[in-house]
């Protein structure tokens, strides 16, 4: 029961951290492809001061992940990390750059120096969550199992490289919705349009991998596929296709309450991997008992998440709150010797 419980503690964890630093992600994706100089101006303006106030609070949720597999299940932890080693690496690597080059992009007056490090957060934007999703592919589909030696093969295979690009797609998918809420915000028409049309394109890429990624699970990853398909599962898909649907309509007119629509989205394809694999943490090798640390660390890791909730929960809620109405600027162009102004007409 315990163990039950850190477990569903654990997959909401994940969640709010696909869902959180996936916004961030997604702005990283949009950046990467927004053009050159001139024509991606306005997009990574909008970009730069979307993200500013609370997008490095977002990684919190990716090191709770990190303290609850480590001091909940041990075995599990461990079998990851020993199996997945490299693609965690590299997805690490991608983290750091990623918040160096949103940091150094902006203060660096040297046009040359900026395109650099906007590329480098954009490239780590696009490469961290792919690699996060093989992970997960990997998990999913059942080869990082306790005692598997760390290969290619582990975290590599078909349906980790569709996680992978699954993982993009969404992030993209969350990044280009709260972007046209932000242009709405910023009173900024053209970007709002701009980011619109950018997040039902995500939305159809999404929908596509899901029904690829769908077929791979019914090949290679048989236990999961008939989670997905039946009883609790499935009316988490089918919840999450309608959040979709609602997402990419609310969009229009409705760009605030998009936000959530398109985040219960996310979350509840989450929720359904989660039930469709249960009890296994590593489907059909190790369950959560069999990977569950001692009952008494359990207990006092659950008082412990109760308490950062009870403390730390409502200061995010104001954070986000509050930046989503648009009451923290972080820092202005005007702040930044040489920094870029925002035109006045949109760029060709």
């Amino acid at each position: 029961m315990t163990a039950g419980v850190v477990a569903w503690i654990l997959l909401l964890a994940v969640a709010a951290y696909a869902c959180g630093g996936g916004v961030d992600y997604g702005a990283g994706f949009w950046d990467l492809v927004a053009g050159g100089t001139e024509r991606g101006e306005r997009p990574r303006w909008l970009i730069d001061h979307a993200m500013e106030p609370v997008w490095e609070v977002n990684n919190v949720w990716l090191i709770f992940v990190f303290i609850l597999m480590w001091t909940g299940f041990p075995v599990f932890f461990e079998a990851v990390f020993s199996a997945m080693w490299l693609p965690l690496a590299l997805a690490a690597v991608g983290l750091v750059l990623r918040g160096a080059g949103f940091a150094l992009r902006k203060p660096t007056r040297r046009l040359a120096r900026r395109r650099i490090y906007g590329a480098v957060f954009a490239v780590s934007s696009l490469l961290t969550p792919f690699f996060l999703g093989a992970a997960i592919g990997g998990v999913a589909s059942g080869r990082a199992a306790p005692g598997v030696t760390a290969s290619a093969e582990v975290w590599a295979n078909t349906t980790s490289v569709i996680a992978g690009l699954l993982a993009v797609a969404a992030t993209a998918f969350l990044g280009a919705v709260f972007l046209t809420a932000d242009a709405r915000r910023f009173d900024a028409r053209d970007l709002e349009i701009y980011f619109r049309l950018r997040a039902w394109c995500a939305l159809v890429v999404v929908g596509v991998l899901a029904l690829i990624g769908l077929a791979t699970t019914h090949k290679h990853t048989s236990y999961v596929y008939h989670g997905l398909t039946h009883g609790l599962g499935l009316l988490l898909v089918l919840l999450s296709l309608a959040a979709a649907v609602a997402t990419a309509w609310l969009v229009v007119g409705r760009a605030g309450w998009a936000r959530f629509s398109s985040v219960a989205a996310v979350a509840l394809v989450i929720a359904a991997w989660g039930t469709a694999q249960r009890p296994y943490l590593v489907p059909t090798s190790l369950t959560v008992q069999q990977a569950a640390g001692a009952t008494r660390t359990l207990q006092w890791l659950i008082l412990v998440t109760a308490i950062a909730i009870v403390l730390v929960g409502p200061a995010l809620f104001l954070l986000y709150r509050l930046d989503t109405r648009g009451l923290l600027e972080a820092q202005t162009d005007a702040d930044v010797e040489g920094g870029p102004v925002l035109p006045d007409t949109p760029a060709s």
